[in-house]
């Protein structure tokens, strides 16, 4: 499933508001419609780490939802030089 959808659906199942939650998390209601409608893209990694919050929802998966890596992540590989990027490879026998 795709970033939007999934938030959309599992807003729902939670009976909330998509109003409700765009308050919690800080944007108007219109943004987050259009990131759920995928006519947006997904949001910023800080961002997707408040809709996790508010939504119960683990923020890795949110960020592998939105195609995007956690930065922490990133900053690892880049520190390896390489190293890990290779044992990622071999992990899925590519």
């Amino acid at each position: 499933m795709k970033f939007g959808p999934h938030i959309r659906k599992t807003r729902e199942a939670r009976a909330s508001t998509l109003r409700g939650l765009a308050r919690l998390i800080g944007v108007e209601p219109s943004y987050l419609s259009k990131i759920e409608r995928e006519i947006f893209p997904p949001p910023s990694e800080a961002l997707i780490g408040k809709i996790a919050a508010e939504l119960g929802e683990d923020p890795d998966r949110l960020l592998a939802l939105a195609g995007k890596i956690p930065s922490d992540v990133k900053d690892m590989i880049i520190q390896s030089e390489g190293l890990l990027a290779k044992k990622i490879r071999e992990w899925k026998g590519t």
